[in-house]
């Protein structure tokens, strides 16, 4: 398998209609889950896994890796490209802002997902960074072609992030087994986040900031020299994509020949009636606004943190290893809760509301840091990075811990759909950000104001949002 569309056979549940929840079922309890799929209690359920699943995994986790590289790689390095490249504080917002834009045809993208299944739509996701990362590499002397290029390759990177970003939760709960799939959801959403934190690392040490932090005209040679290195990261970033697109069209099966738990082979609803289900579902609205509010927020800001970092007098390698080690420690601690969260379950939102706790001291503790001259708070690189670290741990961490909870919460409705929603309106708010910091970029306190609002908003959504777990309660239901 892992040859051609999936067929329509491949897309039935697996499971016949009196197993598993029909549509527009929500199970409250295990009785009324029990009662209502007509199966008791005892009646061991479907639940085989394979080890090529960790295969699929990898490949789905590389491309994400991948995507979020290619996205972040003009940001890191915004100074150096000014100068080879001629760019303005509206281009480098813009190449940032590309992945963003990219999300508008996000629901074309789930309706590929539900439509034609896994592969499919990998396939198409990985064709279009293929594009995107080669139309950069092209090579022409006339400056205003190049830019134009190399904006073009930006957004067919970004039009992959439908994907690599929503599809997390739909892969784990085909490959995966009720007690891997947090774990596996982090896994796959996580990386992407891992290869933004790499662009901070990879950028600055190959590329040599102009001068200091300062964007000021070098000799044609020096200009020259950093246009070199710059070319040589999207040749670099073109081969790996070149190589991932070659393994998944070598291998990448849409599901496994059979389902790994109950909820897998359960019938879900249409593309149609997701749509229904989640806008009159207020507890939905509530937990995905808690979401997409902080996280847009935070995903602009990390897109032009060197940007913000300049007016503090901090290099563009500094700020570099501050958006790495930012992301990196989040993508960690991320895993490892989910992993907690497997083992622990039904404990979803006391996790969240320890993490957005800690996000927003984390988050005033930088904000203020960088008003020192009126909160006299030390500003040195040591509190930098502690605050920066410490914030992109608590939120990055959350992803996963969110995908799963969207997914319990409005449970048959596809985990495509479900996460297709919230990463919309996330990417929106990160859009509307980074579409004001465009005008107001000389003045960017605004900006770290809404770090600590955004979180404070979500740690009060949370706080009220009532938990459920209908596609937990199926699996121990049926599969006992």
């Amino acid at each position: 398998m892992g040859a051609g569309w999936s067929t329509e056979e491949e897309r039935q549940p697996l499971l016949g209609p009196g197993v598993g929840p029909a549509p527009g079922t929500v199970w409250r309890s295990r009785e009324a889950a029990a009662a209502a799929s007509g199966v008791p209690a005892a009646v061991p359920g479907p639940g085989r896994v394979y080890g090529r699943r960790w295969l699929v995994l990898l490949l789905f986790s590389l491309l994400g890796f991948a995507q979020g590289l290619v996205w972040n790689t003009w940001g890191p390095i915004q100074n150096s490209a000014r100068q080879a490249y001629g760019f303005s504080s509206w281009d480098i917002a813009l190449l940032v802002l590309w992945g963003p834009i990219g999300f508008l045809p996000c629901f074309a993208f789930m309706w590929l997902l539900d439509k034609r299944g896994l592969r499919v739509t990998v396939l198409l996701t990985s064709f279009l960074m293929v594009l995107g990362t080669g139309l950069r590499c092209i090579p022409v002397s006339d400056l205003m072609l190049k830019r134009r290029l190399i904006h073009g390759g930006q957004l067919l990177n970004g039009l992959a992030g439908p994907t690599v970003m929503n599809a997390a939760p739909f892969l784990s709960t085909t490959w995966f087994s009720a007690d891997e799939r947090a774990t596996a959801t982090a896994i796959a959403s996580m990386l992407s986040y891992l290869g933004g934190a790499c662009a901070f690392l990879v950028g600055p040490l190959v590329v040599p900031a102009p001068n200091g932090t300062s964007p000021l005209l070098a000799s044609e040679t020096s200009r020259t020299h950093i246009k070199d290195l710059i070319e040589t990261v999207l040749y670099a970033e073109f081969g790996v994509v070149c190589l991932l697109f070659s393994a998944t069209l070598a291998y990448f099966p849409p599901r496994p020949p059979l389902p790994p738990s109950v909820a897998a082979a359960s019938q879900r609803l249409s593309y149609r009636r997701s749509f229904c289900r989640l806008l009159s579902n207020m507890r939905f609205l509530m937990i995905a606004l808690a979401y997409a509010i902080p996280l847009g927020v935070f995903a602009g800001w990390s897109g032009v943190l060197d940007l913000i970092l300049t007016p503090v007098h901090v290099s563009q390698v500094d700020a570099g290893w501050i958006g790495f080690w930012s992301i990196v420690g989040g993508c960690v601690v991320g895993i490892a809760m989910a992993r907690f969260a497997d083992f622990i379950r039904g404990m979803l939102k006391l996790i969240l509301l320890l993490l957005f706790s800690g996000a927003t001291l984390s988050s005033t503790w930088f904000t203020l840091t960088c008003l020192n001259s009126i909160t006299h708070l030390p500003l040195t690189t040591v509190t930098l990075y502690a605050s920066c670290i410490l914030l992109g741990v608590f939120l990055n961490s959350s992803i996963p811990i969110f995908f799963e909870l969207f997914v319990e919460t409005v449970y048959p409705v596809p985990e495509g759909i479900t996460c297709g929603v919230v990463t919309f309106l996330s990417n929106m708010f990160m859009g509307v950000l980074l579409f004001f910091l465009t005008f107001y970029h000389t003045e960017l306190s605004w900006f770290n104001w809404c770090l600590p609002g955004s979180c404070l908003l979500s740690l009060l959504l949370i706080l009220c949002f009532r938990e459920s777990y209908d596609r937990l309660y199926l699996d121990v239901v049926v599969s006992v």
